[in-house]
């Protein structure tokens, strides 16, 4: 693959330079310990059993038969563990600690009842191997009422839909409020009586499941009233703060250990319930005990990017410009609201009037929730699809049409910064627009059809609170401690890079320490590609700090130390603070058989000041090649009469390997608008809002069809040719 261009700023001693991972040997040589690699002495195995059914009514467990099998140490079921999962959903279970609130109100437990999907949990057992576990779990004895099931968003908001709650299947808010989501700006049936044309359609995608390579896992051991829990999380600070509420502990009663994490891509936030399940376990066997997810398991015991029904309705001028957007979206949330249920993506244009109604819906699939971007892809992919045909059908170049309507700064929205316009003129330069795109969709002759398409975006980039801890000692040796993990873009070296250009000192000699709740301090999380921006910031005020420190005191001598920290609460003045980007694709289709190859892909970003260059290329790189597996291959598909997962697992999901990834050239337009560290702004999840459309968009000019339903598989095409 390419190697990344940059442009922009002067360089700095560490920042910017292309720098190997800190524990890079340790990840490769397979010294790195991740969670499920963690031992301790009279440890258990955990095994969870699921529901084999979408939708049912546990009338009774019995565990006689698997009690009495040797080796067994602990079963619990919603008989003796009635756990709430409080991030297990938004509505109601976060709430239930505090007395103003509903404390029922769809409520989640690690044991639910009824069970309301294929693949949630009714009973756990710990055992002193694997082998036992499993054949404890085949000896438990479950009598389910099977009830009616609803699998699709717009059918459960039918009249006579099952009620997979008893309020209906439209999803409460975290106030407990029954109500769609809506986004009202201005006028939008002005706008619609001010418009040349309208143009209408619809637009579905599919549930998309995170699809890291570690499993989830959990090792839990107790120690008196004190647990440690070794799981692999996103925000070991979130994750502790959590599972201490749920267990009724205090927060100090709960450490969480994450030296090494093998990817998450949002589905390791806050809690699992794997955690409170292997504490349960833990507590009850009283030995450590490791609970491990097979890889179907983890397709649907955890969750992925919710699956959308979009309609759109654009009112525009004969030149091109929009005058009313308006969309009515349906989520569907699984049977609990994990996440907000979100598509975005139509904030991305200047239009005054726009109307934006989302309804999250239950639905007795595998519950959905953050997956890298939570509410972009699907949502940029429907609305620039949108915007994309629309283009076509008014004869205007789809380049051209989003320069007239892309949304920009305003004196009452004004931004930090502004790239927008040079990122895409940038990305069409590189790419050749203007002669690999068909003016005419479909025009090529011949079953082999060639097509270019384009997307572009803005994102969020906000500052926010974090802390860090700074350490010198006399040999003037520095250590950094921090909260963060690495989920995979190299958090610990940009913290230590970021701690040694403050510093004025090399990397070598910053020492970085992660990953623990009992060592380190509040870190956000990481999610919402925050680590770099917030915890990066905290780490430039510990530093600076220290510096304080030594320029008033000198260096330390013999044993003494200088410790700094910061937990600064930063702002951005009332401005808007956004990266942005664009990108550019050209696809060959094979209209007799219906396959799709990318031939050329072009990305261009701003994401301010680039810290590491090797991590951030791979980043932008690897959150493309998730996009165009949404766009092509991946979707959860169930069995509309059984409601029966289908498709879990990378080769039933049809996953992008080696043979499928073109090459991928990535510039980036750096900048710095003076708020965050030294500039940087997001770039982990800014990759993946754009592949989906830009796909689709080349598609659609190399067959003269236009794709509405996600993915764009092979039959899909096969069906449009016909």
């Amino acid at each position: 693959m390419s190697e990344a261009k940059f442009s922009g700023l002067e360089p700095l001693n560490t920042i910017g330079k292309p720098t190997a991972r800190v524990d890079a040997v340790e990840r490769v040589t397979g010294e790195a310990k991740y969670s499920r690699d963690i031992k301790l002495p009279g440890m258990l195995y955990g095994q969870v059993l699921r529901s084999p059914h979408p939708h049912a009514r546990v009338r009774s467990i019995d565990i006689t038969e698997a009690s009495r099998l040797p080796g067994v140490r602990a079963i619990i079921t919603s008989d003796n563990a009635q756990i709430v999962w409080g991030a297990g959903s938004i509505s109601g279970g976060r709430q239930y600690n505090d007395p103003t609130k509903d404390a029922t109100l769809h409520r989640r437990y690690i044991f639910n009842n009824p069970v309301r999907f294929v693949g949630d949990s009714v009973a756990a057992v710990a055992a002193v191997d694997r082998n036992t576990a499993e054949a404890a779990l085949a000896l438990i004895e479950v009598d389910y009422e099977e009830l009616p099931f609803v699998l699709e968003p717009e059918a459960a908001l039918a009249d006579g839909a099952p009620a997979i709650w008893p309020e209906g299947n439209l999803c409460p808010d975290f106030r407990n409020n029954f109500e769609p989501m809506v986004s009202d700006i201005g006028d939008v049936e002005a706008g619609f009586a001010d418009a040349d044309q309208i143009f209408e359609e619809r637009y579905e995608t599919g549930f998309i499941h995170n699809a890291q390579m570690e499993p989830r896992c959990a090792l839990a051991h107790w120690q008196g009233d004190k647990l440690t829990l070794y799981t692999p999380s996103q925000g070991i600070s979130n994750c502790r703060h959590d599972t201490a509420r749920d267990l009724g502990l205090e927060d100090h009663q709960v450490r969480i250990v994450c030296n090494y994490m093998g990817g998450g891509f949002g589905n390791k936030n806050q809690n699992q319930d794997a955690d409170l399940v292997a504490a349960t376990l833990s507590r009850v066997a009283a030995a450590p005990v490791m609970l491990e997810y097979s890889r179907r398991e983890d397709w649907l015991g955890v969750h992925g990017r919710w699956p959308t029904v979009q309609y759109y309705k654009i009112g525009t001028k004969n030149d091109g410009t929009v005058t009313a957007m308006q969309m009515r979206g349906y989520s569907g949330m699984g049977p609990y609201r994990k996440n907000s249920g979100g598509i975005s993506g139509m904030d991305v244009y200047a239009c005054p009037n726009r109307l934006r109604t989302i309804y999250p819906v239950y639905t007795n699939r595998t519950t959905s929730g953050n997956f890298r971007a939570p509410s972009e892809p699907h949502g940029f992919w429907g609305i620039e699809s949108m915007m994309d045909d629309i283009a076509y059908k008014l004869g205007v170049d789809p380049v051209e049409f989003a320069l007239k309507n892309m949304r920009r700064p305003t004196d009452d929205r004004p931004f930090t910064n502004y790239s927008l316009d040079e990122v895409i003129t940038t990305g069409a330069e590189q790419f050749d627009w203007t002669s690999r795109r068909r003016a005419t969709p479909g025009s090529d002759e011949g079953p082999l059809k060639r097509g270019s398409g384009f997307s572009f975006m803005m994102f969020r980039a906000g500052v926010g609170t974090s802390s860090a801890i700074v350490r010198v000692d006399s040999r003037q040796n520095y250590t950094l401690f921090v909260g963060v993990t690495d989920i995979g873009p190299g958090a610990k070296t940009t913290m230590g890079m970021i701690a040694a250009e403050e510093l004025g000192v090399p990397l070598s000699q910053v020492e970085v320490v992660s990953g623990d709740t009992d060592r380190c301090p509040y870190s956000v999380g990481e999610s919402g590609s925050r680590t770099t921006i917030q915890t990066g910031y905290a780490v430039v005020q510990a530093a600076k700090e220290l510096k304080q420190q030594i320029a008033a005191q000198g260096m330390p001598s013999g044993s003494e130390v200088l410790i700094a920290s910061a937990t600064p609460v930063p702002n951005t003045d009332g401005k808007t603070r956004q990266c942005f980007g664009a990108h550019f694709v050209e696809v060959e289709v094979d209209t007799r058989i219906g396959t799709t190859r990318i031939l050329k892909y072009t990305t261009v970003h701003e994401s301010g000041r680039i810290i590491n260059p090797t991590t951030v290329r791979d980043q932008i790189r690897g959150a493309t090649i998730q996009g165009i597996g949404q766009a092509l291959h991946e979707d959860l598909l169930y069995d509309p009469a059984s409601g029966q997962p289908l498709t879990t697992g990378y080769y039933r999901a049809r996953h992008l390997t080696h043979l499928d990834i073109p090459d991928i050239e990535v510039t980036f337009i750096e900048v710095d608008d003076g708020y965050g560290p030294f500039g940087a702004k997001t770039a982990g999840e800014a990759g993946i809002i754009l592949a989906p459309a830009a796909v689709a968009n080349a598609i659609a000019n190399a067959i003269g069809k236009r794709m509405t339903s996600l993915p764009i598989s092979r039959d899909k095409i096969l069906e449009a040719m016909a």
